[in-house]
């Protein structure tokens, strides 16, 4: 069999035809269609709405109210000459109230809460879609790797296939043993059962492609030609660690938690707080009588103050509430603690993953240029008698696994320069779309 060069195998086993979906297409359909993404949206809406609920508290409150009766009485007196009374009459009424807080503490520390929660939801939201970018990269770049793993079992196959053949033609003339014959079968045989199983894997990664785009997705863009990874900018990793510490949107919600906690400890201990608000009504009242007088009356009155409240004792219930607090507040510090360290972790994992694959890709292509002058050498040994069978059988199944591994290399390579900067709170659409120029070239 004659093999293809570097740049031919990189073709075919990477870019295949260029029609297709491409990343970016796939990654909108998944904007659509995507549940998690959905909620996250919705949350945020949702959150925005905690602003004007806290203000409201600290605007004025109005009411309004009426009454209307209508009254049929009636006295009968038995015995006697007392005569039967009866008293028919309407009156009704409308009243007007309103106060408008003057100082209440604690409203003011919702409303402060409530805008550190509505400043969080913005990064909760970009969390949600950062992870999306990353889910979606990751499955099709699964899809494209099976892809690469069945390319590579269909044309190892017929690679032994060949040998396979040629075992038979060599043992039927008598320059070979059946023992070349049976190992190439054998080789042949195996090869089937891992096609099989590469596409089985095919489905689960087209399936798990289908539950965030919601429909079972067509052909996809495969990566173009050849390209050489960069490395980090710039490529140090200390830079990383502390853009992860102050960027990473983990860590900033994280610490939205520890503010809107700290709120909380003060909000609790507004309790012991006096409340002041300033209140105002009026009303107006009338009627054709009542029960002692048959006069028609009209009544009317207005009012304004300041209404003050100060607590006194409400049985130990601010002081929990204090308590309560602080231990809370201790818990969002610890949590913020955990996210930091996180960053650190994913940060440091993704500068190394990005150096380790852009390593690996250099290494996987000498490697495969080795590879294949080995197994031309071992073909040419075959036909001079110097080399066996089986010889040739193994070298060859070494040029396939080095091909699988090279896709498998620029794959990592593209997930962790995303991962990376996931980490460093700076991953966006624009990553996705420069990966996506890589496609179909």
């Amino acid at each position: 069999m004659k093999l293809r060069p570097i740049t031919a195998l990189i073709l075919a086993a990477l870019a295949g035809p260029v029609a297709g979906e491409d990343l970016m297409q796939v990654y909108r359909e998944a904007q659509r269609n995507d549940p998690s993404l959905a909620a996250a949206r919705a949350s945020w809406t949702a959150t925005q709405e905690r602003v004007p609920q806290a203000r409201s508290a600290l605007l004025p409150n109005v009411s309004a109210g009426g009454t209307a009766y209508l009254n049929d009485g009636r006295t009968d007196f038995t015995g006697g000459n007392i005569p039967v009374t009866a008293n028919s009459y309407s009156n009704a009424g409308l009243t007007i109230s309103a106060s408008q807080p003057l100082y209440r503490r604690q409203n003011q520390l919702a409303y402060d809460q409530a805008q550190r929660l509505v400043e969080q939801a913005d990064y909760t939201l970009a969390v949600a879609q950062q992870d999306l970018i990353l889910r979606v990269a990751v499955v099709y770049f699964d899809v494209l790797l099976a892809e690469v793993n069945i390319e590579l079992a269909e044309a190892q196959k017929a690679a032994v296939s060949e040998q396979l053949a040629q075992a038979k033609r060599n043992f039927e003339v008598g320059v070979a043993t059946i023992t070349d014959t049976n190992e190439a079968q054998a080789r042949f045989d195996t090869i089937v059962a891992q096609e099989i199983a590469a596409r089985n894997d095919l489905d689960n990664r087209r399936t798990a492609l289908r539950a965030i785009i919601g429909r079972m997705p067509g052909a996809l863009k495969k990566l173009g030609p050849a390209f050489e990874p960069e490395l980090p900018t710039p490529n140090v990793l200390e830079t990383w660690l502390d853009r992860a510490l102050t960027e990473n949107l983990n860590v900033r919600i994280a610490g939205y938690n520890v503010d809107v906690a700290s709120l909380e400890i003060e909000r609790a201990r507004a309790g012991h707080l006096p409340t002041v608000d300033l209140v105002a009504g009026a009303g107006v009242t009338w009627g054709t009588g009542s029960l002692a007088s048959d006069f028609n009356f009209n009544s009317r009155d207005a009012r304004i103050g300041v209404a003050v409240n100060v607590p006194l004792y409400q049985g130990g219930f601010v002081e929990s509430r204090v308590r309560e607090a602080i231990a809370l507040q201790d818990s969002a510090r610890q949590v913020l603690e955990t996210a930091r360290r996180n960053a650190i972790f994913n940060a440091q994992n993704g500068f190394t993953g990005v150096n380790s694959a852009a390593a690996s890709v250099t290494a996987f292509k000498q490697a495969l240029r080795s590879a294949e002058t080995a197994l031309a050498s071992n073909k040419l040994g075959q036909e001079v008698g110097v080399r066996t069978n089986l010889d040739v059988l193994n070298v060859t199944q070494s040029v396939f696994q080095t091909r699988r591994d090279l896709a498998d290399a620029y794959f990592k390579y593209l997930i962790a320069v995303l991962r990376l900067k996931a980490a460093s709170g700076t991953l966006s659409e624009l990553d996705l779309e420069d990966i996506n120029r890589r496609l179909g070239g």
